[in-house]
């Protein structure tokens, strides 16, 4: 008999990761169209390094709809899982779709683009990283040059000896943004 689900959250909150998992393991096989226990249970493996054990997991939580206040978390949980075990595709499958429900993932679109380069696509894994960067960061030096990130981010192969007149160079030194 599996414990409640709450005493199994205290067991991982006391760092009882293993009594944990297995604890959700039986909860989930009494439990099995509960999303969020299936859930948990992807996490509980997750945790331990578990990864192929967590992607079933994942994928039934998503099935069961899971409510949106874990379904991204799901989303991030399963794409890394298979990235992890090396399935590139189904990883950015899964983060792609992620996106979709939650188009401002910041955190989606960096293990999107962790995805991206292992599948040799390093062009656009820079470019999303860059448009994150652009997107949250809050140091002042890097703010000051959001403009010309955005600006590599769709053009990372642009050379300066690729522009041809002076206004086209006077366009791009114009790309820093004056200090706030």
């Amino acid at each position: 008999m599996a414990l409640p689900l709450e005493q199994i959250r205290r067991l991982s909150e006391e760092g009882r990761h293993e009594e944990a998992r297995e604890e959700f393991v039986q909860l989930a096989a009494l439990s099995p169209d509960d999303a969020i226990v299936l859930y948990e249970t992807a996490c509980a493996h997750d945790r331990l390094g578990l990864e192929a054990e967590a992607i079933p997991y994942y994928v039934a939580a998503i099935e069961a709809g899971l409510d949106s206040c874990y379904l991204r978390g799901a989303y991030l949980g399963l794409g890394s899982s298979y990235r992890a075990m090396g399935l590139y595709e189904e990883s950015l499958a899964t983060l792609d779709d992620g996106l979709r429900h939650f188009p401002n993932a910041h955190e989606l679109r960096v293990f999107q683009a962790m995805a991206l380069y292992n599948l040799s696509r390093f062009h656009d894994a820079v470019a999303s990283l860059l448009n994150v960067i652009a997107d949250t960061s809050n140091d002042p030096e890097t703010r000051a040059y959001e403009r010309a990130i955005r600006f590599y981010a769709k053009n990372l192969d642009w050379r300066a000896a690729d522009t041809t007149t002076r206004a086209d160079k006077t366009n791009m030194q114009s790309l820093k943004s004056p200090p706030e």
